[in-house]
């Protein structure tokens, strides 16, 4: 499936692969999809979307299995608080939906902000931009092609 993530990365000529499995709508969490996949939740990337009390929109990337550090991401990106966006406003932000979200392709080119984990990995997984396909790609492209900053904004789940 060419989705503006996927065409993101073939103009720029970075190497990835596609994993296709099935949605339950009920059920979208990173967990569900590491097991669907087949692999590992620490390597299954999920994209928050947040706003910054100074700086407005920008999104954070955590592995699947730890909560975004809203603390840490506010003060990595100069602002003193920063607020999950509510659902209703994610689609007309980012032109992606919940389960789909996704640093590649944007609607708008907001700060993409990376915790510093992904770099562990030979190979992370990332939502390709729509509901039933994850990208898997190498941290280090997957930076190239989102031009993020790295950092530790996460947290053990809870």
């Amino acid at each position: 499936m060419k989705t503006n993530a996927v065409r993101l990365l073939d103009t720029l000529k970075i190497n990835y692969e596609l994993r296709e499995y099935e949605v339950d709508p009920d059920d979208l969490t990173a967990q569900t999809v590491a097991h669907k996949i087949d692999f590992p939740i620490d390597q299954v990337f999920k994209t928050l979307v947040v706003r910054g009390d100074k700086t407005g929109v920008c999104l954070g990337v955590v592995p699947g299995s730890m909560s975004l550090d809203l603390k840490a991401l506010a003060k990595l990106s100069a602002n003193a608080d920063v607020k999950v966006v509510p659902l209703k406003e994610v689609e007309s932000l980012t032109g992606y939906i919940r389960g789909g979200v996704t640093a590649l392709a944007c609607k708008k080119p907001y700060p993409v902000y990376v915790d510093e984990t992904m770099t562990l990995y030979a190979q992370v997984s990332v939502s390709a931009g729509v509901r039933g396909t994850q990208i898997l790609i190498s941290p280090d492209d997957y930076i190239k092609a989102v031009n993020a900053t790295i950092g530790d904004i996460c947290k053990p789940e809870g």
